[in-house]
């Protein structure tokens, strides 16, 4: 039986892989990790593409996305000499992934051509005032964002949570007395 013939499974896999498409991830890629993530044992690729009705092109590069961003693993099966796969279903270990992939991918390199536009245009007595002042704020705003990422994704996992629960009101802590948000 395929968890697909459930409907609220199938619901589930079906909107993960239009709501990756929001995110910028490719929707079989998504209902890939849907249906991994569902699973309750390791899936070998035909299975995927016989589930899902993909191609198997696109199950094989689905899958190796995924790898890359360490959410999904192949695993051998004693007696099968398929590849079967496996997702993170830890939700924190997946997040953190996520985060660090696509910080990898994306902040990364911004960080890197902003450093070097700051850097050459704080010498550059031709270039526009205002253009220098905006690049080198962006700069400092994408840097203390991802140095930011990196302290909190050092903390342990129950800190996490207390934080993610605190929401808001953590500005208690950091400004007593100022923090007044709509929820006190």
């Amino acid at each position: 039986m395929s968890l697909l013939d459930h409907p609220d499974a199938k619901a589930f896999i079906l909107h993960w892989g239009e709501m990756g498409t929001q995110w910028g991830v490719n929707r079989s890629v998504s209902q890939v990790h849907a249906l991994l993530y569902l699973s309750d044992h390791p899936i070998p690729a035909d299975d995927i593409v016989d589930q899902l009705g993909l191609a198997r092109s696109n199950v094989s590069t689905a899958l190796k996305e995924l790898q890359g961003y360490g959410i999904v693993r192949r695993v051998h099966v004693e007696g099968d000499r398929r590849d079967h796969f496996v997702a993170e279903t830890d939700l924190w270990d997946m997040l953190l992934r996520i985060a660090a992939e696509r910080k990898r991918r994306e902040i990364d390199p911004t960080i890197a051509l902003l450093s070097e536009l700051a850097t050459r245009l704080a010498r550059d007595e031709s270039a526009p005032p205002h253009v220098r002042e905006r690049v080198t704020r962006m700069y400092e705003f994408i840097s203390t964002l991802g140095n930011w990422y990196e302290q909190v994704r050092s903390l342990p996992k129950p800190t996490l949570v207390t934080l993610m629960k605190l929401g808001g009101r953590v500005a208690r802590f950091v400004a007593p007395g100022r923090a007044k948000s709509k929820q006190d």
